[in-house]
């Protein structure tokens, strides 16, 4: 009976697979063969989007699997992946035929594919968590995966173009990143671009034809160089295998990206790869390298010293080649090179070559946490151990943190407490107010690394702080804070906007501001014009932000009443200022310490309650307080002077001030100390503290930024400062010059 063409089709993929099983011995690839007639049983009649047999498809992710030269039951699953999901074969049925090991896998494989991924920025660490999850059985789980998925990338054309965008960013979200970090660099770069072109077509397009244009133009550069180097190379004695490369097209686009360059701005397009005998030669090649072109600087890279965490090894060096083009080298053994292009599933070829590589001094074994990787999941099967592990070296730009329920949060390295608060929810974040990082006390501002366990403190009175803007990470918690702070800072603004108005109308002589009704209607419309504000509460909003000054409204709504018949009342108009009853209208704020955004204390000066202030309404910013003798609102006033009025400190205050004080000392052990312990001892607090960079001096300047009650306070403090045996004088530091 003639074979169909579809069984045709598949007998000669399967022949195509025999032909790479060569390190495999007899009975091993008698067990792949059995695995391939189940499958092929198993998946008879069925088709894929382009109409060939099904069966191409497993044979083909086996294919790749046996390049990485994995082993026998790996093989097997990769044939055997899809039989328990689309074809009714059972677990049982597996373990029966070829054993646990092969049927784990394919179950792994299927409750995989079951996985439903969102992308990272989503919600990353739910994908990474189920993810792990799938690693830790198998690593061979993710590798047939990361095949399957390689595959499929390949021969989308036929698909849906909504389908073939979804896929390719969910294989450029989760599976590149995990390829690159396993070291399957070859398969990382191609799922780069793959996912590039079903994303982007156009821009895929005209790259890819830009690029061979360059080629075109570029290849004689190219011959060039090589001919050199090998050249270069014979006549060192040093045997080479010298291969020209070119970026990947997404890593092409990538860089234009990032840089904002044209394609026509890019130098460094080619590079070549040298494959040297052992480690010592690729230090050799750099040198010979290095004579022959000039290097750029600060583009020298050993990662043979210092391998990278997926295992990568190699000398890395960019040259000024003929025409200046920019020429990238890569020295490497061959070891490297396995491990380079083929990272974790290198492993299997170490199993095979034995210990051959390690006698001729051949370092080309995965790096350690690769290798760990292998030896957990091997001999220890301890699956929590496998997750920690992978968890703090997958992604090394993430930190991840646990609650004390041991829920998983990803996070951005260098993130805090507070970026942990608002990851879990916006009113956590709002009410924060302390924290324990591993069962310690610690500040919101503290940085989390990977396996901290945090329980934030929260008060229901709380909320958020302008200082947090300055630590925070995350897109969330920085917006969430500014929406806040925004709020807050509007309705502070408002009143003091409507306060400030009145005040300023009530020294025109006018009692009261008019209501807003139909027989006022005219008079608000044009005083809004006036102001270019859409709305009365807007004029209050500006006018407690300092955007407008309020002396010139209050005196525009005056003339307006006086055009209706109001006039000023003489009587309020002399007496307003003394006038006790009314003490509440002053044209004098009074400040405690409760204020928040809408009233700022200059840092340039430190006023303390005790000093002699002035205000300023800032352009944007509110009111800020100044001491009367700040040089700074000196010049301020020259300037401005109709910006300025009244403040003072009212009879009790709410919470302590900061203020600057230099301490000078001698240079001896201890002195720092006693000074602080006098600071202590004084009941202040530190909020600041700096030294010379010069530790050498005898003597030292020491800054500090301290937190008091009011002048006398201070006075006690730099009292008790002075009597510290090292202290040579302590001064507060007044103003800025």
């Amino acid at each position: 009976m003639t074979p169909s063409p579809a069984e045709t089709a598949s007998a000669a993929s399967f022949a195509a697979l025999l032909n790479k099983l060569d390190y495999l011995a007899e009975n091993e690839i008698a067990s792949v063969r059995a695995a391939y007639k189940l499958a092929d049983q198993a998946h008879l009649g069925q088709t894929r989007k382009s109409g060939e047999p099904y069966i191409t498809h497993p044979i083909a992710v086996a294919a790749q699997c046996a390049e990485w030269k994995l082993d026998t039951p790996a093989l097997m699953a990769a044939l055997l992946h899809d039989t328990m999901e689309d074809c009714g074969v059972t677990k049982e049925e597996l373990t029966e035929k070829f054993g646990a090991p092969v049927a784990e896998l394919v179950d792994g494989l299927t409750k995989l594919d079951k996985l439903q991924f969102s992308s990272r920025q989503e919600n990353q660490a739910e994908s990474f968590r189920k993810m792990l999850l799938a690693m830790a059985a198998d690593v061979r789980v993710i590798l047939i995966k990361l095949a399957d998925r390689t595959h499929n990338m390949r021969t989308m054309s036929d698909m849906k173009p909504d389908s073939q965008r979804r896929i390719a960013t969910e294989t450029l979200e989760i599976y590149a990143p995990i390829a690159n970090r396993l070291g399957l660099n070859r398969t990382y770069r191609e799922l780069e671009d793959l996912s590039f072109k079903y994303l982007h077509p156009w821009r895929y397009e005209t790259l890819t034809k830009a690029i061979g244009h360059a080629r075109s133009r570029r290849r004689h550069l190219v011959q060039e160089v090589q001919k050199n180097v090998e050249d270069a190379f014979a006549a060192a004695g040093l045997k080479a295998r010298i291969k020209a490369r070119e970026k990947t097209i997404f890593s092409i686009y990538r860089k234009m990206d990032s840089k904002k360059q044209s394609f026509a701005q890019l130098y460094d397009i080619f590079g070549f790869r040298i494959i040297v005998p052992s480690n010592s030669d690729c230090y050799l090649a750099l040198g010979i390298l290095h004579s022959l072109y000039k290097p750029v600087p600060q583009r020298l890279k050993d990662f043979i010293a210092i391998p990278k965490d997926n295992g990568y090894q190699s000398l890395h060096t960019t040259l000024i080649g003929p025409a200046g083009i920019h020429v990238e080298f890569q020295m490497r053994t061959d070891a490297m090179h396995q491990v380079a292009e083929s990272g974790v599933a290198a492993h299997w070829l170490y199993k095979q070559q034995g210990e051959q590589a390690a006698a001729d001094g051949k370092s080309g074994k995965p790096a350690n946490w690769l290798k760990s990787l292998l030896d957990i999941q091997k001999e220890t099967l301890d699956a929590n151990e496998f997750l920690d592990h992978v968890r703090l070296n997958l992604f090394p730009e993430d930190v991840f943190v646990f609650t004390p329920k041991n829920r998983i949060m990803s996070l951005p390295r260098g993130a805090t407490v507070v970026d942990f608060a608002y990851a879990i929810h916006s009113d956590v974040g709002d009410r924060a107010v302390g924290c324990l990082v591993n069962n310690r006390e610690a500040p919101l501002r503290t940085e989390l690394s990977s396996g901290d366990v945090v329980q934030v403190i929260t008060d229901p009175d709380s909320t958020p702080k302008p200082a947090w803007l300055s630590f925070v990470r995350t897109a969330r918690a920085r917006s969430r804070i500014r929406n806040h702070l925004k709020v807050q800072s509007n309705e502070e603004a408002l009143v003091l906007g409507q306060r400030l108005f009145l005040q300023a109308y009530r020294a025109e002589g006018m009692e009261h501001i008019p209501p807003q009704d139909e027989e006022h209607k005219a008079v608000w419309d044009k005083l809004l014009r006036f102001a270019n504000s859409k709305s009365l509460e807007d004029l209050y909003l500006d006018i407690g932000h300092g955007k407008r000054i309020t002396t010139v409204i209050a005196k525009q709504l005056a003339t307006l009443m006086t055009e209706l018949g109001e006039k000023p009342d003489a009587v309020l108009l002399s007496m307003e200022r003394f006038n006790e009853e009314a003490q509440q209208y002053r044209q004098i704020i009074a400040l405690d310490g409760s204020e928040k955004s809408s009233i700022k204390y200059s840092p340039c000066c430190h006023p303390l309650p005790g000093d002699e202030i002035i205000g300023y309404l800032g352009r944007g910013e509110g009111l800020i307080v100044h001491t009367a003798d700040c040089t700074v609102a000196k010049r301020l006033r020259a300037k401005d002077a109709e910006r300025f009025m009244e403040v003072e400190w009212a009879e009790h205050m709410t919470r302590r001030f900061p203020t600057a004080v230099t301490v000078t000392i001698h240079n001896r052990v201890g002195a720092v100390a006693g000074i602080t312990a006098a600071i202590a001892r004084s009941n202040a607090n530190i909020g600041y503290i700096s030294m010379s960079d010069d530790m050498n001096q005898e003597v030292l300047d020491v800054r500090l930024i301290l937190q008091v009650r009011d002048r006398l306070h201070l006075a006690n403090v730099l009292r008790g400062i002075r009597r510290v045996p090292a202290a040579i004088r302590a001064t507060r530091v007044k103003s800025a010059a």
